[in-house]
């Protein structure tokens, strides 16, 4: 359930910013990070919450 949650949250994403491959794997590490401890939540509550972090993350580090 938490990997379509963050399939919706990498494609809602996607549509509001432009990222590169390896920024979106950046950001689907971050969110699928903040969401570990999270699984006792329904799948819509949890593409809301990953969707609300990656909203208030300012930078998207790429690790190199």
């Amino acid at each position: 359930m938490q990997a379509v949650a963050i399939d919706r949250v990498m494609r809602t994403y996607g549509m509001i910013v432009n990222l590169t491959a390896d920024e979106e794997r950046a950001a689907r590490e971050k969110v699928t990070s903040h969401l570990a401890g999270k699984s006792d939540v329904d799948e819509n509550a949890l593409a809301v919450e990953g969707l609300r972090y990656l909203r208030s993350v300012r930078e998207i580090a790429v690790k190199d």
